[in-house]
């Protein structure tokens, strides 16, 4: 088991990561505490580890909370039922919940803790790539609305995340290799030598090699906690995490959070900021072809679906949580490896970028 700790000011933790955690009671019965706890999963992950982790827990009183698989459920009816779920087990400040599944669970979840008697403990227990490598670490918590992704929510951190990769052994292909797009996202972003590392060990990672999973998920938790303890709340160079994510953002919102996963969502992105970074000149020609290259080999997304409106996805934009009152925010590149913030597109560059990146 390896430990990385995510040393903020106040609110620090330690990000455990192994095969078999979710079997080893010493990993979890640390960060308990004595209060109520309630374990909360969705539809599809409960049948495959929940009778594992409660064993694991011993804690008899435990209450389960499973909620519906899918995008499409996180919304303020799924938070109002945990919710509703803390006040009827009579939960006070000293409980705690233990958010078993992807990303999606691990949000939703973290918010009711946020919000419930305006704060109580959780712990991130991760089963999807994604959730292991970005959703569970850094503390961003909340729902989404009609018109827009995760537009209600709060920074709460976790008590602990406990990352059990032997957990994506039972991941499907398809959520498997949307995880892959928030991996390639840190190369891209900022660590171009782990960028050459995933194009030299694409092999190994598409054959789910547990030393090169674990390796990936290592440096992908490494690299996000190193933006996390500079900004925690999300005030300057933390805003560079959300590489491809305003495009993606808009192309989940528009389809009803029901065509793309996110991370497939956030590889359509991620091309498109690249082609708009390259066609402003800001980056080498070629950049966005290796981008997409690489998220190919994963059999991700690479290009806007031919029959999307180009000017609604435009007007998602809009609404999108990282603008500020100057205009658009987005995340470019300067080059693989080299991210970052601006707000220097005009409109008609960003229509121009999408609808190059078309399909």
């Amino acid at each position: 088991m390896k430990t990385i700790n995510i040393n903020l000011p106040i609110n620090a933790y330690p990000v455990y990561l192994g095969r078999g955690l979710l079997e080893d009671p010493s990993t979890w019965q640390q960060h308990l505490g004595e209060g109520k706890v309630l374990v909360v999963s969705n539809e599809t992950v409960a049948p495959l580890y929940l009778e594992t982790l409660l064993s694991t827990l011993g804690r008899q009183d435990a209450e389960v909370h499973v909620i519906p698989d899918g995008e499409q459920f996180k919304t303020v009816e799924t938070w109002q039922g945990i919710v509703d779920r803390l006040v009827a087990m009579q939960a006070r400040r000293d409980a705690v919940i233990v958010a078993l599944g992807g990303g999606v669970v691990g949000d939703i979840s973290g918010y009711a803790a946020a919000s419930y008697m305006r704060g109580i403990r959780f712990i991130q227990a991760p089963t999807t790539l994604l959730a292991q490598v970005d959703a569970s670490v850094g503390g961003k918590t909340g729902v989404n609305h009609i018109r827009g992704k995760n537009l209600i929510g709060a920074f709460h951190q976790p008590a602990t995340v406990v990352i059990d990769s032997a957990t994506l052994d039972t991941l499907p292909h398809r959520e498997f290799n949307a995880g892959l797009a928030e991996v390639i996202k840190y190369g891209a972003i900022s660590d171009p030598a782990f960028f050459n590392w995933l194009e030299d060990n694409a092999e190994a990672i598409a054959a789910r090699d547990p030393a090169a999973i674990d390796k990936l998920i290592e440096i992908s938790v490494l690299n996000k906690a190193d933006v996390v303890r500079k900004d925690e709340k999300e005030a300057g160079v933390r805003a560079l995490l959300n590489f491809g994510h305003s495009f993606g953002h808009a192309l989940e919102s528009e389809t009803g959070y029901a065509t793309f996963l996110h991370g497939e969502a956030v590889a359509i992105g991620m091309v498109t900021a690249a082609k708009l970074s390259e066609s402003r000149g800001m980056c080498d020609p070629g950049t966005t072809e290796r981008l997409s290259a690489l998220l190919s080999r994963f059999s991700l997304p690479v290009s806007i679906p031919a029959e999307l409106s180009i000017e609604k996805l435009a007007s998602a934009l809009t609404l999108d949580k990282k603008a500020v009152a100057s205009g658009l925010r987005l995340v470019l590149l300067n080059a693989i490896g080299e991210a970052v913030i601006d707000s220097d597109s005009t409109n008609e560059q960003i229509l121009d970028a999408m609808n190059a990146c078309k399909g």
